[in-house]
């Protein structure tokens, strides 16, 4: 029996639904594509905008600290005399020579001066003289004396030889005093070490003739402490108000260069030098090993503390900016955007440069910028930290 026909209103409800679900599934699928593009479309917005930003590396000020100063300086024994002769003569016998270690009063040269010898001879027989003359006129102002209390001779004679007794203890003591005089003068023949040290130079020979009191003439011996040494250090004037005593340097020598020494500063001269506009400062480091010799020459690095108020933060000297109303430096915030930002510079270390003002830890500052960068300008930053 055949089957009987669907109504025709329920073929036309099914036939609409397709109809319906059709038209939503291309709805979807065209607003899909629409939203694809956009979205495409955005990106290469985003992406063109950032290729057309310039790029620019950043860095981060860090705080001043401490100055250090490296110096070239100049090591000097703690004590060193030249020692010359006082007599003149010839040098009979030498007991040391360059480098031996000598202690205060050891005998170095003796000298031989017969000329002194006669002297003293000659003098102390003037003592005998003198001493003969001046007992007889003891012995004749006695009897004088005795004879005025008894009202014999006057008492104008006796005065007489009262002043002459004066006289002739006068001229004892003149005679003794040079007795003496020459016994002191014969005892420079012997040349004795002033003090502690190392013989660092000799300059005569057994059998050399002898000058006293030529300032020109070489010294015999010379004679160095240095079981302590002064640094001497020329520091700038722009450093010179930080020097103060008890200051600690490191100083290394170029004959012992994986070797560090210390010294603390002693003393300045309170003075600048007007040729060099540098203040001498002197500075004492321990020898006890003998590791450092007088003369050598030194590097030395001093540090200074920093400047209250005067610095806050380093960066490095490519940051800066020169403009006609000053120093400049180009500041980058978080979104990117440049601001040109006036700075006090404090101190030039040459690589880098100490900032008064205008510039904070949390700053970062572009390195090397464009001459044609601007306040609000845009940048796409590569952040950098300066080397410690």
């Amino acid at each position: 029996m055949p089957e009987a026909p669907l109504p025709v209103t329920a073929s036309v409800r099914r036939v609409a639904g397709g109809l319906l679900l059709l038209g939503l599934l291309f709805l979807g699928i065209l607003g899909a594509s629409i939203a694809s593009r956009r979205s495409a479309a955005e990106r290469l917005h985003a992406e063109t905008a950032a290729a057309a930003m310039p790029s620019a590396t950043v860095v981060q000020p860090r705080a001043a600290g401490p100055r250090v100063l490296a110096l070239p300086a100049r090591l000097q024994a703690w004590s060193e005399a030249p020692v010359y002769a006082r007599n003149n003569g010839f040098l009979r016998t030498r007991l040391v020579d360059l480098g031996d270690r000598v202690r205060a009063g050891d005998l170095l040269a003796e000298i031989d001066a017969p000329e002194l010898e006669q002297q003293l001879a000659a003098a102390q027989a003037a003592l005998g003289t003198s001493t003969a003359q001046r007992n007889l006129s003891a012995a004749t102002a006695r009897r004088w004396e005795q004879l005025g209390s008894q009202r014999i001779v006057s008492a104008q004679a006796a005065d007489e030889k009262r002043g002459d007794l004066a006289a002739r203890d006068s001229q004892l003591r003149e005679a003794g005093a040079n007795v003496e005089r020459l016994r002191a003068q014969i005892g420079f023949n012997r040349v004795v070490a002033p003090f502690d040290g190392t013989v660092t130079s000799r300059g005569t020979e057994v059998g050399a003739l002898i000058v006293a009191g030529d300032t020109k003439a070489t010294p015999l011996f010379t004679i160095s402490d240095s079981t302590r040494m002064r640094v001497y250090v020329r520091v700038p004037q722009a450093h010179a108000g930080a020097i103060a005593p008890g200051q600690a340097a490191v100083f290394t020598v170029p004959d012992q260069p994986d070797r560090e020494f210390r010294a603390t500063l002693q003393r300045s001269a309170e003075a600048m030098d007007v040729a060099s506009g540098s203040m001498l400062v002197q500075l004492v480091a321990e020898n006890a090993d003998g590791a450092l010799k007088p003369g050598s020459y030194a590097q030395l690095r001093l540090e200074l503390p920093a400047q209250v108020g005067a610095a806050t933060v380093r960066v490095p000297a490519s940051t800066l900016i020169f403009r006609r109303d000053g120093t400049a430096m180009a500041v980058v915030d978080a979104e990117g955007m440049v601001s040109i930002r006036q700075v006090r510079i404090a101190r030039d270390l040459g690589a880098e440069l100490e900032i008064g003002a205008g510039l904070s830890l949390q700053d970062w500052v572009i390195d090397s910028p464009s001459d044609s960068v601007r306040s609000g300008d845009r940048v796409r930053m590569v952040r950098q930290r300066p080397p410690a």
